[in-house]
């Protein structure tokens, strides 16, 4: 009995690794007929089940970049409206301020000094 236990989970896990293989190549096709990049990782569905945290709601995520239903860009409209509130105000007290990380508001500065709307100010920030 064993061995049938045995012969069957090698064929189990083989067949497994078939779907697979076949899953990544049927996602590949898909995306290359889509037009969308190849997703990386592992496909959906393929780790422990339950070991996931469950997704927050739409309206507690934090958003980053442009606001594509209204067009805006939310992270540099609120920091420069901080700017302009606080001349002189540092990386991480924005951060703080806004409650978010203060790796993209590096990005977020640069692009508003760019386009002449802030410059910078030893550590701060001031309006242009």
């Amino acid at each position: 009995m064993p061995e049938f236990v045995d012969s069957t989970v090698r064929e189990i896990d083989e067949r497994l690794r078939e779907l697979r293989e076949e899953a990544t190549r049927l996602q590949a096709a898909r995306a290359a007929l889509t037009g969308a990049r190849a997703r990386r990782g592992r496909p959906a569905g393929s780790g422990r089940q339950g070991t996931r945290p469950a997704p927050r709601p739409a309206a507690s995520r934090q958003t980053t970049g442009t606001n594509r239903a209204s067009g805006r860009n939310t992270r540099a409209t609120q920091a420069l409206e901080l700017v302009q509130a606080r001349p002189g105000i540092t990386i991480p007290q924005l951060a703080d301020a806004m409650k978010i990380q203060p790796n993209h508001l590096y990005r977020v500065l640069r692009r508003l000094a760019s386009q002449g709307q802030v410059k910078r100010d030893g550590q701060g920030w001031r309006p242009a």
